[in-house]
Order: structure tokens, then sequence, then C-alpha cells
């Protein structure tokens, strides 16, 4: 490699992508391409980084394994960047073990933290630290054991678990203070921000207010009986009843839930649960079916007695009862909540991370973009959908990952 390419690798690796453009802007050999990809990526350009990337894999030619991984590799972060979730696993899987096998450590070991944020983004936070966990951080550059860091504290704030969660910020903040590379000092310092802004609304005996992600951890650590909006369970210390599938039953709960300790009356209960302006004798009816099935399901928990103008919860063991409701109510929260990290999408990725299929996304984002709440750019499979970040909010309770059990 001549000495022009190692000093672009090294800017590269500095968080200098200018610097490495200078040194190889006008060339067209097969590293190069590589390294103008990357730098490209670096500034933001990711169609020509992709475009410089495919190129240079076809210049190094099927012979050329070590490069062609690498720039694999370049090409899956490029892919988890513009939140191309559907890019093949399989090919950064390969890649990984062709650099493993040949030596490449650095970029091995970057293959999997892309794996593991890519889990993360869609949820499967499982197998996102299983991954995590087949790593050793601590003889990593800096840059390495700030992703691997960031990972931890994602996975942490998914599951609640505060005191990890800025345990891990604050070593990847001390390793980007090494570094010294600008994007990822602005990428901590974002997940920092996470911490200290509103994550839901706390909603009882008739007030609200909004709360943290620590408030939040400290609310299903408590021996309220808590009936959880964004999940859609219902949970007393380590007893968890599911109402995601019955959303009746669910309206139900939330409603007697915000009334508490009072009691909520026949024809609001009507409203809530079947959305009903004017109640008749068969929605009374129906309403005494549901309370039967609510009952039922919260018999653990809580009872649900009848009283002169309508209904009241009563928990079992628990001394209050609250609701936790996320920070901003909206049909399409979900889809929102993946736009608000202010990348573009497409609808296929989306679909992706919720667990649901295309036409669904679709719908939502033409009904948001239709409120002026999404926009678009591209046409066809290029289109990318977009919002800016919610001022002031964290939609970590949105994303589609299990709440702890303990």
């Amino acid at each position: 490699m001549d000495s022009m390419i190692t000093a672009a690798a090294r800017a590269l690796a500095a968080g200098d992508p200018l610097g490495a453009l200078n040194r190889v802007a006008l060339r067209d050999d097969a590293p190069a391409l590589a390294l103008r990809g990357i730098a490209m990526a670096q500034l933001g350009d990711l169609v020509r980084a992709k475009a410089l990337l495919r190129r240079a894999s076809r210049a190094f030619g099927p012979k050329e394994t070590l490069a062609n991984a690498r720039c694999v590799v370049a090409e899956a972060e490029i892919a988890l960047v513009s939140r191309d979730l559907g890019w093949p696993e399989k090919a950064l899987d390969a890649a990984r073990t062709t650099l493993e096998a040949q030596g490449d450590r650095a970029n091995a070991t970057h293959a999997r933290y892309l794996m593991a944020r890519r889990l993360l983004l869609i949820g499967r936070i499982d197998e996102a630290e299983r991954t995590l966990g087949e790593l050793g951080p601590a003889s990593f550059p800096p840059a390495s054991r700030i992703v691997h860091e960031l990972v931890v504290a994602g996975i942490a704030m998914r599951r609640l678990r505060m005191k990890a969660a800025r345990a891990a910020l604050a070593r990847a903040e001390r390793a980007a203070h090494h570094a010294r590379i600008p994007a990822l000092t602005a990428e901590v310092e974002s997940a920092r921000a996470v911490l200290d802004t509103p994550a839901g609304r706390l909603i009882a005996s008739g007030k609200e207010r909004l709360i943290l992600l620590d408030e939040v951890e400290a609310l299903l650590a408590s021996k309220a009986f808590v009936v959880d909006a964004c999940r859609y369970v219902a949970r007393h210390e380590s007893n968890v009843v599911s109402l995601a599938r019955r959303p009746v039953l669910f309206a139900l709960a939330r409603a007697l839930g915000e009334a508490w300790p009072g009691d909520v009356p026949r024809d609001t209960l009507v409203a809530r649960a079947f959305r009903a302006k004017r109640a008749d004798e068969s929605h009374r009816a129906r309403l005494r079916v549901e309370v039967g099935r609510l009952r039922t399901l919260l018999r653990t928990l809580a009872d649900v007695s009848a009283t002169k103008r309508g209904f009241a919860l009563t928990p079992r063991r628990a001394r209050k009862v609250v609701v936790l409701a996320r920070p901003v109510e909206e049909k399409h929260a979900a889809v929102l909540a993946f736009l608000a990290d202010g990348e573009s999408w497409s609808s296929s990725a989306l679909a992706l991370a919720l667990g649901t299929s295309p036409r669904t996304v679709q719908r939502a984002l033409d009904s948001l973009a239709a409120a002026r709440k999404v926009q678009f750019s591209g046409h066809g499979r290029a289109r990318r959908w977009m919002t800016p970040p919610v001022p002031g909010f964290t939609t970590t309770l949105l994303l589609p990952a299990p709440l702890p059990i303990d």
C-alpha cells in the first residue's frame, strides 16, 4: 500500500474525511475508491458512498477476499445509517468470518458491532446482547470502545436499567475524549440527552406529569399497580397481565386506572371502550360482558367492582394505581418513534423494525403525511420517509422491546 493510501486511511480513522479526500480524490484505483466511499459516507453522501464502494469491490476482483470483505462491512454500515434494514445479514456474517480468518480483528469486530446495532434497532434485544457478549472491548482502540459502550447503553435503556446505561455512557464519554472524533462525540452527547428528556407521562389520581426514564424504572420497581399504556400491560411487581391483543379491555383498564380511587360512569366507559357517542342498552350489556372479562384477567392483581354510577378498580395488594402513558398520544406513535431519530427510513425498513406488514406501515405513513407530520423524498423503492425529532421527548418507550419482569 502506498504512502498516500496509508495517510488517507489514517485520516479516516481519526474522523477527518476531508483530509482523506485531499489525498485520494483524483485516484480511481481500488483502494482509493474504497477510501473515497468511506469518506463520502462520513460526510453524509450515502448514495455516492455506496456507488464508490461497489466500484471498489469490482476493481479489487474476486481474488482480493480481504479487501472485498472490508467493502462489504463498509456497505453494511451505510445500510444501517440509511436504515436499509433489509440488507443481507448473511453477507455481513460471511465478511466477518473472512476478516477473522485473515487476521483483520479490528474490522471483524466492527462487523459484529454493526450486527448488534441492527438487532438493537429492530428490537431483538437478547440477540444484540449475545452478539455484544462475544466481544471484549478492553484492548480495542477508543473509537471501537465508544461504539461498544453506546450499544451497551442502548440495551440498558430499553431494559430500563438506568444505572448501567449511565455507567456505559460515562465510559463512552471518556473514550470519546481520547478519540477526539467529532462525529462519535456528538453521538455520545445525543445518547446522553435521552436520559434527561421526558420519556412518559404518569397519570395518578386525576393528575399527570412528565417523567424521565429513571422515574419509569423506579415506578416499575415500586409496589404500585401500573396500567402501562406504552406496552399495553397491567402489572404489579413481578405479576404482568398482557392486554396488547385486547384493546377494549385495555381501554377499560386505563380509564379505571386514571380515575382511581374514584369510579368511572358507565357512559364514559362505553365512550372510551366502544367509541360510541350515546350509550344504549346493548352498549351497557356489552360493557357488563367486557368488564367481566377484564375482572377475570386481572383477578390476581385487582378487582373491578360495580358502583352506583359505573365501575371502580380496587388493587388487591398495591397501595395505589397509576397509568404510565406515552409522552405524546398519537395513533401512529410507533412509526413516529422510529422516524424521530432524524434518519430517513423506507417503508419496508419500518415494517421490519415494527414487525408488521409493509402495507400497514404505508397506510400509517400516508395518514401522517396527510397530517404533515412526516415528509418523504424520492419515488418508488427509493422513497424515504423522515421527520424532525419531536422536541423535548425521548421515544425509548415506543421502541419494540419487552420491559423487564423481575
